[in-house]
């Protein structure tokens, strides 16, 4: 019974469902009281700005180029504007007359003008000045009909009141010059694609993991070949040298990760714990700690003497594919293929932040040498960010690639390595990209073989390593006939436009 009677509404009113119901004046009259009522109460009192007035005579006063103050005589009033009237001075009863005010005459700016202290009157003139002349400068030199002084008097007069128009938007500083970089020589020796770097302390050689299972030494003032290490079973995917003992650790996707002693050129010690590939590690810079990470989405802490696997850091959903140490907290920061970085306590074993701003996985980190701050490398962009809580800093854009990795020198150099054989030079602090290079490819390679695998700076920061698809090792230096001059800072002072996620 309900149904029919349903349709039977429905049937009814279905030909004006849409029509809108009309408005009843009495409704309305009352929803109106009790809005002004409600949310306007504090002001129905005072009385009612003549509006049409106002804004002709600000025009006028705007086409002249002059402050609109009223003359001497005249009784222009304006409303207060806030919540709440106030009046126009301490001890003044606030009255019916006392809510409005008053222009200042002409004469009352100057005898303000002479009143106000010289020092504070330079000060709002040197604050302001720039910007008038600027937006004047924009308008078509109209600065040019009014004389420096005018302007300054009518500044000193109180002429703040257009201060918001006066603000300007950010620009970019101008960034530091940093002299080019060019090939300087490309070392050839492996069989297969080179993945990882590492320089040992004393700045006389340099160590290479290649997809050919091997590790390899090389003389890095002469480029020649010292050593060949063998024991993995597949690419050997990190290396590192310690600044503490004469071991090189090396792991893989193998699952393995060894310590090699360089004075016997043998394996001492396998550290065995993860369950897939391992993909990088580094070392503690103070104290004997190793840590690395794996395709198994976790990171492992391990204690270099004992081999004692200390933490396993989890909370990384993919792949965690980098992973950087430091002295101070945090002391380990990871990326991963989840898109996310995570910084960690490494006491409690715990994440202390999880950093979720990059959109595409996160495949390398790199530290600032001098400064707290770090730089992630992603397909999307180069983030910076702030130690200790991961704040963020700013977008280095345009590198529009698979960036794999990152390095940075104590001058303020970014170099960013890519999937498709690029390179490109950034000024940290304000993240201008200077340089882009792309190198030929080995002869006898296909194109498709350029991609940069791994970047570093040798010790002295004077050259650039890299590890590349094409199964070479290329050096890279500074050009020391270049001036600034030369080579001018291709920049202009655009308005920023930085992402701020």
């Amino acid at each position: 019974m309900w149904q029919k009677s349903l349709k039977r509404t429905h049937d009814m009113f279905v030909s004006d469902h849409a029509k809108s119901i009309a408005l009843d004046d009495e409704s309305h009259k009352l929803k109106m009281g009790v809005k002004l009522k409600a949310d306007y109460d504090a002001v129905l009192h005072l009385p009612i700005l003549k509006e049409g007035k106002d804004r002709a005579s600000h025009l006028s006063g705007s086409m002249e180029g002059h402050q609109n103050y009223a003359q001497p005589g005249e009784d222009e009033k304006y409303l207060i504007t806030g919540t709440h009237a106030y009046p126009s001075g301490p001890g003044v009863a606030l009255t019916a007359d006392t809510k409005m005010h008053r222009n200042p005459s002409d004469t009352g700016v100057h005898s303000m003008a002479l009143v106000l202290p010289p020092s504070q009157a330079r000060q709002d003139a040197s604050r302001t000045a720039a910007s008038i002349a600027d937006i004047h400068r924009h308008a078509g030199g109209a600065e040019r009909s009014h004389p420096p002084s005018s302007a300054v008097s009518l500044l000193e007069g109180g002429g703040t009141r257009n201060s918001a128009l006066m603000r300007r938007a950010p620009t970019m500083p101008k960034p530091q010059w940093h002299p080019p970089w060019k090939l300087f020589r490309v070392i050839s020796g492996h069989l297969g694609w080179v993945r990882s770097i590492a320089v040992e302390p004393g700045n006389q050689w340099f160590v290479t993991g290649s997809a050919d299972r091997t590790i390899k030494i090389w003389d890095l003032a002469s480029g020649k070949l010292k050593l060949s290490l063998t024991g993995h079973i597949s690419t050997v995917r990190g290396v590192a040298v310690s600044n503490r003992s004469p071991y090189l650790f090396s792991c893989g996707e193998d699952k393995q990760v060894k310590c090699w002693d360089l004075e016997y050129n043998k394996v001492i010690r396998h550290y065995h714990g993860h369950l897939s590939a391992v993909y990088d590690l580094d070392l503690h810079p103070t104290i004997d700690v190793l840590v690395t990470c794996s395709r198994d989405a976790t990171a492992r802490v391990w204690d270099i003497r004992t081999k004692a696997n200390v933490h396993t850091l989890t909370g990384h959903t993919n792949t965690v594919a980098t992973v950087r140490c430091q002295a101070a907290e945090p002391q380990i920061i990871t990326g991963s293929h989840d898109s996310t970085i995570r910084l960690w306590d490494l006491i409690a074993g715990k994440t202390r932040a999880t950093l979720t701003n990059h959109k595409k996985s996160v495949r390398t980190l790199v530290l600032h040498p001098r400064q707290y701050t770090f730089a992630s490398g992603s397909a999307d962009n180069i983030k910076q960010w702030m130690f200790p809580d991961g704040n963020f800093i700013q977008n280095l854009s345009g590198h529009n690639a698979i960036i794999n990795t990152l390095a940075v020198n104590s001058d303020g150099v970014l170099v960013s390595g890519a999937d498709n054989g690029t390179i490109h030079m950034w000024d940290w602090r304000t993240g201008y990209n200077f340089q882009r290079i792309h190198a030929a490819v080995q002869p006898g390679s296909l194109d498709s073989e350029s991609g940069i695998f791994a970047c570093m700076f040798d010790h002295s920061e004077s050259r650039l390593i890299t590890a590349e698809a094409d199964k070479t090792i290329k050096v890279y230096k500074e050009d020391d006939t270049a001036t600034e001059e030369s080579h001018p800072v291709n920049w202009k002072p655009e308005i920023l436009k930085r992402k701020r996620f």
